[in-house]
């Protein structure tokens, strides 16, 4: 329940609620911790909360979702108080920028462009956004990909538009031809020890991995999501095969915790 005597306590709320209880929250008679924040104190957050959202979404948990979305939208709100504040942009302007670029990249809508199918929306969509960003170039288009997206997912997007560009292999056969080059120069760096040459050279392993992927049609972040989930899955069968057997994982050789692996992959 909200104590503040300067907001009503409801039976229900709106988004104009929410952007009232931030301006309080954030007012010399708000929340210590929440006056304190700015933009970069808080990025993590939104970040975090979008990533808990997708989970929700991945569950297939309606009641988690709309809760997530919450967060997400808080963490929205929060970011446009902190800018009205310093006179930057209102919440009113955020919704009016993404109205207007949503009346604008759908002309099959709201104007009188022809698009039947999903591909040629995707196609006028990312048109018009090189209008708009003012991307004359095809490195424009590259480097617009944002460096805060996981990497996996950056490397496949920036690959992707390079193929557009026709910087491509014409199949997935040069792809896979990549991964055994890339490896091999691992292994050389590893041989010498070079830190920085191993950093570079695991990046251009995975960077190629992630080239076949694509090429493949599969999208590599959801893949190592899939394989990260899998071997947690096996870690735990192996674990339960160890105690019914009396075995110590932490002494047992590696040869027989492999068989224990090798045992659960066959379940």
């Amino acid at each position: 329940m909200i104590k503040n005597k300067k907001f009503p306590v409801k039976d229900s709320y709106d988004i104009e609620d929410l952007r009232r209880i931030m301006e309080i929250l954030r007012s010399p008679e708000g929340c210590p911790w929440d006056r304190e924040q700015n933009h970069a104190s808080i990025r993590g957050n939104l970040l975090e909360e979008a990533y808990e959202a997708a989970d929700a979404i991945d569950q297939k948990d309606d009641k988690a979702l709309c809760e997530e979305l919450g967060d997400v939208l808080l963490q929205v709100v929060f970011h446009a108080r902190m800018a009205e504040e310093a006179g930057s942009f209102d919440l009113d302007r955020v919704a009016d920028g993404i109205c207007k670029k949503l009346i604008l990249r759908h002309p099959h809508v709201f104007g009188d462009v022809q698009a039947d199918t999903a591909d040629q929306v995707l196609t006028n969509w990312e048109k018009i956004k090189q209008v708009e960003k003012h991307q004359e170039t095809a490195t424009d288009i590259l480097t617009s990909v944002p460096k805060a997206f996981p990497a996996l997912m950056r490397a496949q997007k920036v690959q992707k538009r390079a193929g557009k560009a026709g910087f491509d292999w014409p199949d997935i056969a040069g792809a896979l031809e990549k991964l055994p080059e890339e490896t091999a120069e691992l292994k050389e760096a590893l041989a010498a020890g070079d830190q920085d040459a191993i950093a570079d050279e695991m990046g251009d392993l995975l960077f190629a991995a992630v080239n076949v992927s694509r090429f493949a049609g599969v999208d590599a972040e959801e893949a190592l999501q899939r394989s990260t989930e899998k071997f947690i899955r096996r870690f735990a069968g192996v674990e339960k095969l160890a105690l019914e057997r009396g075995m110590d994982m932490k002494t047992t050789s590696l040869e027989e915790l492999d068989k224990l692996w090798e045992e659960v992959k066959g379940k």
